[in-house]
């Protein structure tokens, strides 16, 4: 009998291990995935819009269609259409292209960093249309070009007034990094949905998987209202 019981624990051990295991590697695929398309889709962002701000409707024009068409359909439908219509594209499948496109991660990257780029691209604009126009003469006034007055004054002031809205936007970029699951990735909430079919412990599964997207929020708040404060300092009152 001892035998026994030990044999099971043993079992049991290596069960929960692997479980244990199979969330962390859900939880890598996942902060992967959206710190990726985060950077990308800002290092993207930052040009669309400031090129957004250009009165020229050549310039602007295409922009606006694109943050239109991405910020107006659900992502969930935008990642279907790039997952199964890439495949779809004559002659992809003897291209290179077609061993990257194959696997599920990569068309969810540019599903999510097309997604991102077009609420940033917003976001930033935004704030750089809300400049004061006093600091933009006196930047004038000094003899500042319009790339001196971008780089020294407007970017510097529309990045203490976007901080706040582009949290929300990783948070929700975050949240929303769930769907990936739909195309066979086994992100956080792919493992949750693997561990529930072998246990049929639906909310033991879900419930730490909604902790840990929980978790990582607090953390990204955190962080989010410390830069706020280092960016927002100057405006603090000074104690005499």
């Amino acid at each position: 009998m001892p035998d026994i019981i030990s044999q099971w624990l043993n079992q049991n051990d290596i069960f929960t291990v692997m479980t244990l295991l199979e969330y962390w590697n859900g939880l890598v695929t996942t902060v992967h995935l959206v710190f990726l398309s985060l950077l990308i889709g800002l290092v993207i962002a930052l040009p669309l819009a400031i090129l957004r701000t250009v009165r020229n409707p050549f310039v602007s024009g295409p922009i606006w269609v694109f943050t239109y068409l991405f910020r107006g359909t659900p992502l969930l439908i935008q990642l279907y259409i790039i997952y199964y219509g890439i495949a779809q594209i004559p002659g992809i499948q003897e291209t290179f292209w077609w061993n990257i496109f194959r696997e599920p991660f990569y068309p969810a990257l540019l599903a999510f960093t097309l997604n991102t780029a077009a609420y940033t691209t917003e976001i930033i604009r935004g704030a750089i249309i809300a400049t004061p126009m006093g600091e933009i003469e006196a930047a004038k006034a000094y003899g500042m070009s319009w790339m001196l007055r971008m780089r020294r004054i407007i970017l510097p002031n529309a990045a203490r007034r976007a901080v706040q809205a582009y949290s929300n936007e990783v948070i929700f970029m975050l949240h929303a990094s769930a769907i990936a699951s739909v195309v066979t990735m086994v992100d956080l909430t792919g493992a949750a949905r693997n561990i529930y079919a072998r246990t049929y412990a639906p909310f033991d599964a879900f419930i730490f998987v909604a902790l840990i997207y929980l978790m990582l929020t607090f953390i990204l708040v955190f962080v989010f209202r410390k830069l706020e404060n280092h960016l927002l300092r100057h405006q603090r009152p000074v104690n005499s």
